[in-house]
Parts: structure tokens; sequence; C-alpha cells
């Protein structure tokens, strides 16, 4: 079945994005907004964008409301997050920091999730997150503000947390990260059996 991306809506359009482009790496992205109300949500739709300079990338999907949510409003107010990796221990967790809530309410709060200050910027750190990124704020690029459309964002990595038995020969051991990949719709994907092929 080959489909017509041009004929279809735009819920469509994201199934079929969303349940294709899989695993995706999980950004649980805390912020904190000029009021000190402590933010924590994550994103699928994220990667590196580069590393010399060290830069971080994530998508924010318009909502149907056309509304920015609190990451990204409080990323251009205050310029700051940290970019929490997400292992098979905080997989609840993480997932009840999805939920809408008000804009006054925390999310580490409602989720029960613990936090340590950071090293380089005000929002806090997930002390559970195996890996940390702290980061500014680069850049905002919008693609789309249409419904399930999409908003680039880029963030300067300025300090990285690597959970101590995780660092080995300058760099991280990936055997036992846990980490978690996101699937389409409610899926997400372990990497408990991990491969590794050597390059021809």
């Amino acid at each position: 079945m080959n489909l017509d991306t041009s004929t279809l809506t735009a819920q469509e359009n994201y199934r079929l994005l969303n349940g294709g482009v899989t695993p995706r790496p999980i950004a649980w992205i805390s912020t904190r907004s000029k009021d000190g109300v402590d933010n924590l949500a994550p994103y699928s739709f994220f990667t590196v964008a580069s590393c010399n300079p060290p830069v971080l990338l994530y998508t924010q999907v318009t909502q149907r409301s056309g509304i920015d949510k609190d990451t990204l409003q409080n990323l251009q107010e205050t310029g700051e997050c940290v970019v929490n990796i997400v292992n098979n221990n905080l997989l609840e967790k993480m997932n009840a920091t999805s939920a809408s809530i008000s804009r006054d309410q925390s999310e580490f709060e409602l989720a029960g999730v613990e936090h340590s200050l950071s090293s380089k910027v005000s929002p806090l750190s997930v002390t559970d997150s195996p890996i940390r990124y702290e980061c500014s704020l680069r850049e905002v690029i919008s693609v789309s503000d249409l419904p399930a459309g999409g908003t680039i964002v880029l963030l300067d990595v300025k300090s990285v947390y690597v959970r101590d038995d995780l660092y080995s020969n300058e760099g991280i051991n990936q055997q036992f990260i846990d980490s978690v990949g996101k699937m389409g719709g409610d899926g997400y994907s372990p990497t408990s059996n991990y491969v590794e092929l050597n390059r021809p």
C-alpha cells in the first residue's frame, strides 16, 4: 500500500509518521517558568542536531488548541532546560507527566519524581535519570502552526551528567543505560536486548 500524504488528514499523517519512525528516544524535559513553577514533560520527536557545537533538537507538535506547551513557553521566557534520559525504572513516572495539568502545577509533584539541583541551569534535574543534558535555548523554528504542525527547538548543551557506573573510556556504556524508546500510540520499546555489530 502506498499512501499519498496530500490526500490524508493531519491526524492520518501523524499516525503514519508516529507509528513508523520508531523507536524514538525520549527527551524528558524539565523547565522552570518565570514564576518559579517546575515543569516536566516528555517529547519523543528528539535527536542530536550537532556535536560541534553540541546541540540537541526536539520538536513540539502543535496542539489542536494552537497554544504552546508549557515547556516551550518556559524555554522562551527563561532560556534554560534539562533533557533527562528515560530508563525502564522511570517509565511509569515519565508517562504520568504527560498528563495535561494547569500551568501553575508541577509535574514533579504530580508524579512524585525525585529531583535535584542542576549544575549550570536553574531548572531541576530528575535525580534518577542516568544521563542528563543541561541546556540553553539556541533557536526556535516554526515549521507549521497548524494543528499537528511542528515547532523545532534547538538546545545548546552546556553540561552533561552521566551516572558513574555508565561512564567508561570517555564514553557511555550503552549496555547498562536501560533506556526506553517510544513507539506509535501508547507503545514503548525497552532496550534490554542490546546488539552490537562492527562497522565494515
